[in-house]
């Protein structure tokens, strides 16, 4: 392969560019590639004559400093080998309209980013331009008024509906539910930096603790869309969601696809949404239809959603049958298979410590300030949080009164003022406990797995601690505030002797000088 990125080698045409029509009119980016095996057999050929980058290494070595983090570049190749380039430069321009201006790219294409810490957690629902992104291809651009959606396979009656019948509540009850989404990938950074695995930037993309947002989404619960279609053939177990986006998986073509058992669909759990925080869905979240799938693994809420199929067994598309699999800690490269790890869907519990952040130097008066999320999906809800300056020896319960509303299918952001006497480097720790008693691994190592997904384990910050209450470092700070030295950072060496000749002394006499007496 040639040279990954950023020193990947700029695309060049071999033969000539292969042209695949979208597949409706007023559906942007949207091609239709599981009913055309001979079009897929086509990319195949295509993609056969290439030389791709290869991937980026970001796991063995320190991750770029630059935004976006990662740019992608194999992925865009894949895209304008098959003429499809208008697809990731579109998608560029959709993710500079709607979301934040210091989002943090940690791929430029296919888009994933997060908010900047500082307001992962500013408010317990997330404003629309912050939510985080998680996406496995281009950004359609469909228009609604051309939008259909195709329910199919085992049900008594398939039917085509329109936005508009979805909205009319003559024919479907309204459901509305604030939802935390969390993408399996939050806080792999720490895995990456500890034990590194699997290294596809795209499956695998170095997120921090903003992997996860919370929104009050509206839509109709795909119960009563079932219902509506005379409900479900005998041994229809699966229901299979088939978003629009073009997505490439080891040199070969489709569109997002994936699915969840029916009996979470019966729960009322899974909510065909249109609407994010009481707006309609920006295109960057899934406009004008996507899937929201309460407390399970952020890939099952397909976005751009257009045909819903009833099935028998999982999906065996790849994103459902070959990605999001959870391994033991000796499974990897040498021995991994698909069938030897299990399907990620319920989220465990889990937390994050925000602010601080983790190598901040901070002078306190015997207390720190602490605060971060606690989430736990699957039909749970965090219901404790606590937090430790000693790695995990002594733990201090959040008082009740800092944490957030209580939802059901959603996080609670919290705050606490730490106890907290002793100086030097200390190891904060945070670690959630849910309705059903569940917590969090110890350690960072009893979470890893090949494919780096769920770092579920206790949160882990290491600060520096200044504690001012303390007389001889009172002093120091004033010496160093009259001489105009700044403490921080404290890696820079102090520019005056650390005491007087005559206070050396009188300190050395009270300890009897360095040496024994005989």
């Amino acid at each position: 392969m040639s040279p990954a990125e950023p020193q990947a080698i700029p695309f060049r045409p071999q033969g000539d560019i292969p042209v695949f029509a979208e597949e409706k009119e007023g559906w942007k980016g949207y091609i239709e590639w599981e009913k055309y095996p001979g079009k897929k057999k086509r990319v195949q050929d295509v993609m056969s004559r290439y030389d791709f980058p290869d991937p980026p290494e970001f796991q063995l070595v320190p991750l770029p400093t630059t935004n976006p983090i990662l740019t992608g570049e194999r992925w865009k190749q894949y895209h304008s080998a098959c003429g499809l380039d208008y697809i990731h430069q579109d998608s560029w321009k959709t993710v500079l309209e709607e979301k934040s201006e210091d989002m943090i790219h940690v791929l430029q294409f296919p888009y994933n980013g997060e908010p900047p810490a500082e307001r992962i957690i500013k408010t317990e629902i997330t404003d629309n331009k912050d939510h985080f992104v998680r996406n496995h291809g281009g950004i359609p651009d469909i228009e609604a008024e051309r939008f259909t959606l195709d329910i199919t396979g085992l049900v008594n009656n398939p039917k085509t509906l329109t936005l508009a019948q979805l909205q009319d509540e003559s024919i479907f009850p309204r459901q509305s539910n604030i939802v935390t989404l969390q993408c399996s990938g939050t806080r792999r950074i720490e895995q990456i930096h500890g034990y590194p695995g699997d290294g596809d930037e795209l499956i695998n993309a170095p997120w921090g603790e903003g992997a996860i947002s919370t929104a009050r989404w509206t839509g109709v619960s795909l119960k009563k869309v079932i219902k509506y279609c005379g409900g479900l053939k005998d041994g229809a177990e699966n229901v299979e969601f088939f978003g629009a986006d073009t997505y490439f998986k080891k040199g070969a073509v489709h569109n997002y696809v994936v699915s969840v058992p029916w009996r979470k669909v019966k729960a009322n759990e899974v909510l065909l949404a249109w609407e994010m925080n009481g707006k309609p869905l920006p295109k960057i979240h899934g406009y004008p239809l996507r899937v929201v799938v309460y407390g399970y693994i952020g890939a099952r809420s397909v976005k751009w959603l257009y045909e819903i199929r009833a099935i028998k067994q999982p999906s065996t598309a790849p994103v459902q049958l070959k990605e999001y699999l959870y391994y033991t800690p000796q499974i990897g490269k040498q021995n991994a298979q698909y069938s030897n790890g299990f399907s990620i869907q319920d989220m465990p519990v889990s937390s994050a410590i925000i602010s601080p952040k983790n190598m901040d130097q901070i002078v306190h008066d015997g207390t720190i300030n602490l605060k971060g999320w606690a989430y736990s999906g699957g039909g749970h809800w965090p219901v404790r949080v606590e937090v430790s300056a000693d790695g995990g020896a002594v733990w201090y319960e959040v008082p009740y009164e800092k944490m957030s509303t209580k939802y059901y299918y959603a996080w609670r952001t919290w705050e606490i003022d730490l106890p907290l006497d002793a100086e030097g480097w200390m190891e904060l720790c945070a670690r959630t406990w849910d309705n059903a008693m569940n917590t969090q691994p110890t350690f960072v190592r009893s979470a890893w797995n090949w494919d780096l997904h769920v770092t579920s384990s206790a949160h882990r910050v290491k600060i520096y601690s200044i504690n001012r209450s303390r007389p001889n470092t009172a002093k120091r700070l004033k010496q160093l505030e009259d001489a105009g030295v700044p403490l921080l950072p404290i890696t820079r060496p102090i520019p005056f002797d650390l005491e007087t000749g005559e206070e050396y002394q009188k300190a050395m006499t009270s300890r009897a000088w360095r040496d024994p007496l005989e």
